[in-house]
């Protein structure tokens, strides 16, 4: 991989061309600690195409159920 950041998905070990703030979870992650930006507040992860592809299905999917409203995190639509 020479110098390429590898994805941060458990267990992929590819190359993480993507970078997001979606953690590996599927949540958006802030660092807590003081930024200068709206940009610098949030941890950014790598991903390959395929682990970003199955996490944003997933988010999708909690977000457009109706019932799942009540577990605290922010929809990644809100920020």
């Amino acid at each position: 991989m020479d110098g390429e950041p590898a994805c941060d998905f458990v267990g992929c070990g590819e190359v993480g061309t993507i970078v997001s703030r979606l953690s590996p979870e599927g949540y958006l992650v802030a660092t807590g600690k003081k930024a200068y930006s709206f940009r610098e507040a949030y941890r950014r992860f790598h991903y390959c195409q395929k682990c970003h592809d199955n996490l944003m299905n997933g988010v999708w999917s909690r977000v457009r159920k109706p019932d799942d409203k009540s577990d605290g995190h922010v929809a990644p639509t809100a920020i």
